[in-house]
């Protein structure tokens, strides 16, 4: 699809894609300690005490955190509004591997794992409570597709040990 076949009502450009997250916290310093030690993001611009932005490979941001309207505030109660998780999509499984191993060698509990055809994924949640996925795609061509073409995603269980051996 062209630039101009698609409008200013159609589709969007298929390149467009989700630049970054940015959460309210209760604790900006607990918060970046989390983001930055057991996540491994890196501390690119800071806006006072009450704010700080972090990338992975030197990006301005991907995740943004502040305290701008939630310093010492609660979670949002369950069976709410908000935000569901946010995704962070590693480029291969190994490297999802060490993502996991990370987070196991802090000692931060995983909610879920799932094998969903179309990726592997992890679930956990930071100090705030937001849900966090720790994903990999795989290749679209070992997609699963049904006789129409369509994607057939699934949540079928992760093998958590198998995906952690590959932790290098």
């Amino acid at each position: 699809m062209t630039d101009e076949s698609r409008g200013a009502s159609g589709p969007l450009h298929p390149d467009t894609r989700i630049g970054h997250v940015h959460l309210k916290v209760s604790d900006i310093e607990r918060a970046e300690a989390f983001y930055r030690d057991v996540l491994g993001f890196e501390v690119t611009a800071r806006y006072g005490s009450d704010a700080v932005f972090m990338s992975a490979g030197g990006y301005h941001h991907h995740i943004g955190l502040n305290t701008w309207h939630s310093k010492g505030a609660p979670p949002p109660p369950a069976r709410s509004t908000g935000l569901f998780h946010l995704a962070i999509l590693y480029p291969s499984r190994a490297e999802l591997a060490r993502a996991l191993k990370r987070v196991m060698d802090h000692g931060v509990a995983i909610d879920g794992a799932s094998d969903h055809g179309v990726s592997e994924a992890l679930y956990l949640h930071d100090p705030d409570g937001n849900g966090i996925e720790l994903y990999r795609d795989r290749d679209q061509s070992e997609w699963p597709r049904s006789s129409d073409g369509s994607v057939g995603m699934a949540s079928d269980p992760l093998d958590v040990r198998a995906l952690l051996s590959e932790a290098r």
